[in-house]
């Protein structure tokens, strides 16, 4: 069964650091892999995406520098390290993974994400 399971949320100052962890079973190939997150009241946004094993990460504006994707393809896991955090980063972190797709062809939003995990909460305090 395909199963996304996120882990790492908290609560922290801002300017602290968290890391999110996904573990993603059998869905580290052939597809695009990332991070969304929702905040209350807000559509869901893209954060940051990688094609599965190989290949760069592409961020949102609003993370890019403070965010780093990282993926350990041994272990099917992949990461999020959150730098420098801020309140208006406060969300609901999730872990997404496309269906079999090509590298060349990359999602063009949520709606290309067939695989979802539960989310797991970050909080930002000011």
């Amino acid at each position: 069964q395909v199963q996304l399971v996120e882990s790492g949320g908290g609560s922290v100052q801002a300017g602290g650091s968290l890391r999110l962890s996904c573990d993603a079973s059998t869905l580290m190939y052939s597809r695009w892999i990332g991070w969304f997150r929702q905040a209350p009241g807000k559509e869901r946004e893209e954060v940051a995406v990688v094609y599965a094993a190989v290949g760069s990460a592409y961020y949102a504006d609003s993370v890019k520098g403070r965010f780093t994707l990282s993926q350990d393809n041994a272990k099917n896991m992949l990461y999020l390290q959150m730098n420098s955090l801020k309140p208006e980063d406060t969300a609901m972190y999730y872990c997404a993974a496309t269906p079999g797709r090509s590298r060349f062809t990359r999602p063009s939003g949520e709606a290309d994400f067939a695989y979802w995990g539960q989310g797991t909460q970050v909080t930002v305090a000011s």
